[in-house]
């Protein structure tokens, strides 16, 4: 699997969002995901939904995932958007 590859699944799952994946090996993977879904929501809750949109593929095609989460308004807020 590869980053765009990812990127895709995490944007279908969440309505709305902009995921940017990258990954050196194919297997570990960082990602920023910004969605509108996450607004009320706790870092666990955000990490939670973004793993379910993946489903089997964590512990299979994708070995390990670091997550960075955001609203969009945290997102601009922090100078990113």
């Amino acid at each position: 699997m590869n980053p765009q590859q990812v990127a895709d699944i995490i944007e279908a799952g969440l309505g709305g969002s902009h995921a940017m994946v990258s990954s050196e090996d194919n297997v570990h993977f960082e990602a920023i995901v910004i969605a509108p879904a996450f607004v009320g929501k706790k870092p666990i809750q955000r990490h939670q939904m973004v793993y379910s949109t993946l489903g089997a593929a964590v512990g299979n095609e994708i070995h390990a995932l670091t997550l960075q989460v955001f609203t969009p308004d945290e997102y601009a807020r922090h100078g990113r958007g």
